[in-house]
């Protein structure tokens, strides 16, 4: 299939950002839905919300691959980059700030963390029916001091380094000389 494309250099910035972003983002959904499934830890309403950037930032770092491996521009490589980076941030301060609320730190979202004030009886029967059994000020399970939510902090962090590196990362020149002797 790739045989009649332009080879795939896997010294190349932006492409090995790409990878490491889907093999990590498909490797931390993947370790989610373990903890959901297998150990059987449901996730709260804000764990649900911290999945949303992995299920666009792996496809769109498969995009970047297909990208480089298909020759599209270097701004379009790069303004997709920069989305995933952009959505990784926002990501890991929603994981910190859901830590936060594990921690006791600051006061959580009264959908999922049962505080708020109740104005009348039809208020509290509202909130009854729309609030979450599972709550987000609760860790359910940690390891080394760290919530699922702090784990997914660091992580979201660190890829949106590798996506800005991958970014800002000097290209390979595809338009110079050969170094093949004939």
């Amino acid at each position: 299939m790739f045989a009649d494309r332009r080879m795939i250099d896997p010294r190349e910035p932006t492409m090995t950002a790409a990878v490491i972003i889907a093999i990590v983002g498909a490797a931390t959904l993947l370790g989610a839905w373990f903890f959901q499934y297998a150990v059987g830890l449901w996730p709260c309403p804000l764990c649900l919300e911290q999945r949303v950037v992995y299920y666009f930032a792996i496809p769109l770092a498969t995009m970047v691959m297909l990208g480089v491996s298909y020759g599209a521009t270097p701004k379009v490589l790069t303004l997709a980059l920069f989305a995933i980076a952009v959505g990784m941030l926002w990501n890991a301060g929603l994981g910190v700030y859901h830590s936060g609320i594990e921690w006791k730190w600051w006061v959580g979202p009264p959908e999922c963390s049962g505080t708020g004030a109740f104005g009348g009886i039809q208020d509290l029967q509202n909130r009854l029916r729309n609030t979450s059994i599972l709550r987000c000020d609760e860790a359910q399970w940690r390891f080394l001091g760290l919530s699922l939510a702090g784990y997914n902090a660091l992580i979201s962090s660190g890829l949106a380094v590798v996506a800005v590196w991958g970014a800002l990362a000097k290209r390979p020149n595809s338009q110079g000389s050969s170094s093949v002797s004939q």
